[in-house]
């Protein structure tokens, strides 16, 4: 089967190549002896990958491996006495191996793929939405009525945290680095340029309370703009997490996605 490998550890402009593969086993890591394998018809392109084809995520397989966290696609098969059946629409979280023809999930982390959402949507449902609703939920105890910022409002955790937000009643605040996210488009109420940050943070803390705040990093920003402007909930998560950047100081709580 075709596959698409990191061979070298050069970026993600130069470290893939397209190149044939045995087809897996129905067999994967986490649920050794079993697995559903997935005719894949859309792979999820995040963080994960891009930082693996430099060497910098913390999963490092040895040269050559397959990337590819998240796909969507076909069932072609599954374990005895598994939920899901050939010809299924599923979403699933792979791990590794996403980039090729075929791909093997544990069954645990393989979802039925509603009608209403297409394969592009199922691929890039897992990894995003379920870090921006861990963060938002479990982590930022978030409350309808309260105010969310993310900073990286628009990568792939970025706007799913936006549209997680809003689904939760909160009002949502977008930090983007060079162009200004539209507003008015049902998840975000205010759009910022990372230059004009600190003026919009003073604005925003005359309207709401301390409290009431969730700061989601997704870009390793210095939490000290926030401890004067806007104290809040500070979570970093995805990139930021990964740089090491954790809230150190005065906020209402210190957490990492």
């Amino acid at each position: 089967m075709r596959a698409l490998q990191i061979v070298e550890l050069t970026g993600p402009q130069s470290a893939l190549r397209l190149v044939e593969v045995p087809e897996p086993e129905p067999s994967h890591m986490l649920t050794p002896g079993a697995g559903v394998v997935v005719e894949v018809h859309a792979a999820g392109v995040s963080f994960p990958e891009v930082l693996q084809t430099r060497g910098e995520y913390q999963v490092k397989p040895p040269l050559p491996f397959v990337p590819g966290s998240e796909v969507a696609g076909i069932v072609r098969s599954s374990a005895e006495g598994s939920a899901f059946a050939p010809g299924d629409r599923v979403a699933a979280f792979c791990m590794l191996g996403g980039f090729a023809e075929l791909a093997v999930a544990p069954e645990f982390l393989t979802f039925a793929l509603p009608d209403a959402l297409d394969f592009a949507q199922g691929a890039g449902l897992i990894l995003n939405y379920h870090t921006a609703y861990f963060a938002l939920v479990t982590r930022g105890r978030l409350a309808a009525g309260e105010t969310v910022l993310v900073h990286g409002a628009a990568g792939g955790v970025g706007t799913a945290s936006l549209q997680v937000a809003k689904g939760l009643g909160a009002r949502t605040i977008a930090v983007v680095s060079t162009s200004v996210v539209p507003t008015g488009k049902m998840v975000v109420d205010t759009s910022v340029r990372f230059p004009e940050l600190e003026d919009a943070l003073a604005a925003v803390n005359g309207q709401t309370r301390a409290g009431d705040n969730v700061f989601l990093d997704a870009q390793a920003l210095s939490e000290r703009l926030f401890d004067d402007h806007m104290p809040a909930n500070m979570i970093a998560m995805g990139a930021a997490f990964q740089r090491g950047a954790l809230p150190v100081s005065s906020t209402s709580m210190e957490a990492a996605v």
